[in-house]
């Protein structure tokens, strides 16, 4: 094809529009904070629930041309672990990979997240999304001011730098960390004494002594080092009474203030993450018993006819007193029951 003088400065002329059309786009990116307490890391490399995070920045990014952008705040180094829910409600933060049950005291109802005894499996846990208890918590959420784009659930286990926790009878007289106030109602029943810390603060409180155990995921007992200053650990990955929901959040007022076509792709991207989730929980309770075992600390695992007493004493206790505390909360546990 041949080039005349006419076409060259027509070309030359339009360059200066194509430049200023892509100042513009890059002017009118917008960067949204991410916020979470666990240990930060890379894209590759660290705890998995802060390399999820990176995935879905980088994702969002890259399917939006950039014109939304994401800073990451792990460790809670933006604002403290709690206050996070709140915050997302209000918009005063943007995104929050969260424990849900820890927002328990705003939200009575998102306990159903960390229900002691009541999903036993992954898969049982991210059934919920498509099943009624998922739309049920789904829209609760959304009257709340906040909406869930990652579902990510993770098993639980015991560290303790006492005694081994297996049965209930084992946690008598142990200053003990649930994670919820059903979790620790259970625990408070087999026997335990309550401790209540968010998981990053499990660490220094039982280096003090003011915490002889804590139940959490496998991921923290293995993000936060928790082998260090442990003699024993049971591990989650033959069944437990502690399954967490611990989801990427968005708050509603940033959710609703995006494009429809970013807000597909932060939804589609959110979604697309969640065989990722799977698969690093479940290759962290593998790695738990490894990394413990290889630290001189003393690895069991809950029997069946332990969780079963668990489970029995859950019930009588946990399962009761969120059934008793509203209409909603009982119509939660029912639905949540309900998938097998």
């Amino acid at each position: 094809m041949t080039i005349t003088r006419r076409t060259a400065m027509a070309g030359l002329l339009g360059a200066p529009a194509v430049l200023a059309t892509s100042r513009a786009a890059r002017a009118d990116a917008r960067t949204l904070k991410i916020s979470h307490q666990f240990p930060g890391g890379t894209i590759d490399e660290g705890d998995f629930r802060d390399r999820l995070v990176r995935r879905f920045a980088a994702e969002v990014e890259k399917q939006t041309s950039g014109a939304l952008k994401f800073e990451i705040y792990p460790g809670s180094s933006l604002m403290k672990t709690v206050a996070q829910f709140s915050a997302l409600r209000r918009g005063a933060l943007d995104l929050s990979l969260y424990p849900l049950a820890y927002a328990g005291g705003e939200v009575p109802e998102v306990n159903i997240g960390l229900m002691p005894g009541l999903v036993t499996s992954y898969e049982q846990g991210l059934a919920w999304k498509n099943a009624p208890i998922g739309k049920e918590l789904t829209e609760l959420l959304d009257k709340k001011g906040v909406r869930i784009l990652t579902w990510v659930w993770q098993a639980g286990g015991v560290a303790s730098r006492a005694g081994a926790v297996v049965d209930p009878d084992d946690t008598k007289g142990m200053k003990i960390r649930g994670g919820s106030r059903e979790m620790d109602q259970m625990l408070k029943a087999a026997g335990g004494i309550i401790s209540s810390v968010p998981s990053n603060e499990i660490y220094p409180a039982m280096q003090t002594g003011s915490l002889d155990a804590a139940v959490t995921s496998s991921t923290s007992l293995i993000s936060f080092r928790l082998q260090e200053i442990s003699k024993n650990v049971t591990s989650g990955r033959d069944g437990s009474f502690w399954f967490m929901l611990e989801p990427l959040l968005i708050s509603k007022i940033v959710f609703d203030s995006l494009s429809p076509d970013q807000q597909k792709v932060v939804v589609d991207v959110g979604a697309s993450l969640e065989p990722f989730g799977l698969s690093a929980a479940k290759a962290d309770d593998e790695a738990l018993a490894k990394i413990y075992g290889a630290a001189g600390v003393t690895v069991k695992t809950f029997t069946q006819a332990a969780l079963a007493k668990w489970k029995a004493i859950a019930q009588d206790t946990a399962w009761k007193d969120f059934a008793s505390r509203s209409d909603s909360c009982a119509q939660l546990l029912k639905l949540a029951q309900a998938v097998a």
